[in-house]
């Protein structure tokens, strides 16, 4: 398995630290509104990581964080009169429906900021020890200048930081890219008490003080969007690197690319931006997560209605092929079903080729289709498991949604819509057809009569 590592620019095959034991961090979210699509993209896909890895026989300690203290709560909590913890809990609440919706199950652990104020100031008190802060009037700085690495990962020239910064606390930082540790407190602020005085934690350190937690100094696996590299990651490593003294906090680092809408990055702080809510209505959740990981993920995807609606076209070839297969009694159509598993593997092995993968699903639905009356049990036994296998992995097919109408109900109504038909009253029949749609069961007519199932 190769992993192209953004610390490095090229890929690496992937060796865990601890033999088959994997330990794995992605940037969770600040809860101070509802997630957007673009951080979708990145939770979908590492999603994917987790469960390819685990499929493939490692055991993974999948460790995400909560930025549930921050500017951007405490800004949007003042401007809607409410209190920062009650806001941030309900956009947590918010993001983790969104999670089930999206089949995104595979976290080990959910780590919240404020739940670890106690492991975040004993490492601002080693850096103090070790002379890497500096105290202002607003809070405990890091000095950069005292990390040689700083900027190894993103390119950034330390003399020269200008952009990407979280907004400036104190002007009168010692150097442009230091960054704060541990905020003082102002008047209507959330605080906890520290031996500087009382405050809340800076951002980067927040993940530092999680992942040392869990995970020790070093790690196998950090993930995160592309526009977290500089600062935040940057500020990350030079933390825990000054602490442990190691030549790195991660073994390899991997980035998604941004999601686009029209052309433009897609950010809360642009306004353009879609939530899942604006797409569930009219695609479902399935449908939503395929078009997410048929782009290479580190590339910059546009997103657009036309690719959700070749996404709706995609699974829906990909149903009606495993419908088949679930029929199948021919005599055997010579297909060796195995050819498609190896072609799988080797995509996901290729730095998690979602791209491939979903290719090699379609070109067996294809095969499938060719070769329907011809398939024999044993085949489409095989075929299945292939795509089940797959599936354990991207779950985008075998999403267990509940049923909303039992079967029986379904035949009567199927019954009546085709008293329907036959009488003309096609107005009617295509009112039961859209019920029974929206109750999740799709129907498809066919010469010698309909046949349904449920999505």
């Amino acid at each position: 398995m190769f992993i192209f590592n953004t610390m490095t620019s090229s890929k690496e095959e992937f060796k865990p630290i601890n033999g088959k034991r994997v330990k794995m961090y992605v940037c969770g979210i600040t809860p101070y509104d509802s997630p957007h699509m673009g951080n979708l993209r990145t939770f979908i896909f590492f999603d994917v990581v987790a469960k390819y890895l685990r499929a493939s026989g490692y055991e993974v300690f999948y460790l995400q964080n909560i930025t549930d203290i921050d500017d951007k709560i405490i800004t949007r909590a003042n401007e809607t009169s409410v209190l920062s913890e009650k806001l941030s809990s309900s956009f947590m609440k918010e993001y983790m429906e969104s999670m089930r919706t999206f089949s995104i199950d595979s976290v080990s652990l959910y780590a919240r900021a404020t739940y670890h104020i106690n492991e975040i100031i004993e490492q601002i008190k080693i850096l103090e020890e070790k002379g890497y802060t500096y105290k202002l009037e607003d809070g405990i700085y890091f000095r950069i200048s005292k990390f040689k690495d700083y900027g190894k990962l993103s390119g950034q020239n330390t003399e020269s930081l200008r952009s990407g910064l979280r907004a400036t606390v104190s002007e009168d930082k010692e150097n442009q890219g230091d960054f704060v540790l541990w905020k003082f407190k102002k008047p209507g602020e959330p605080f906890w008490k520290s031996p500087w005085g009382e405050g809340r934690p800076g951002w980067n350190i927040e993940d530092t003080a999680i992942t040392k937690e869990y995970f020790g100094d070093v790690y196998d696996l950090h993930g995160g969007g592309v526009d977290l590299i500089f600062p935040h990651h940057e500020g990350e490593i030079a933390i825990m690197r000054s602490i442990s003294n190691k030549d790195r906090l991660s073994n390899f680092w991997m980035h998604t690319g941004m999601l686009t809408l029209n052309g433009q990055k897609m950010s809360k702080s642009l306004n353009n931006f879609l939530v899942p809510g604006d797409l569930l209505k009219d695609y479902s959740a399935a449908e939503i997560r395929y078009a997410m990981l048929s782009s290479q993920y580190r590339s910059i995807a546009d997103f657009s209605m036309e690719l959700l609606k070749e996404s709706r076209v995609n699974l829906n070839y990909i149903k009606r092929a495993i419908r088949i297969l679930e029929q199948a009694k021919g005599a055997g159509s010579g297909t060796d079903f195995e050819l498609y598993n190896e072609r799988i593997k080797e995509f996901m092995d290729d730095d998690f080729n979602t791209r491939g993968a979903l290719r090699s699903i379609m070109d067996i639905a294809e095969k499938v289709i060719e070769k329907e009356t011809t398939l024999s049990r044993e085949e489409a036994t095989k075929g299945i498991e292939i795509i089940k296998w797959a599936d354990s992995f991207l779950s985008i097919i075998f999403t267990d949604k509940p049923k909303q109408i039992s079967s029986e109900t379904v035949e009567i109504l199927l019954s009546i819509r085709e008293n329907l038909r036959m009488k003309k009253l096609f107005k009617e029949s295509d009112d039961i057809r859209k019920a029974l749609k929206e109750s999740g069961v799709t129907i498809e007519d066919k010469k010698d009569g309909s046949q349904w199932f449920y999505e």
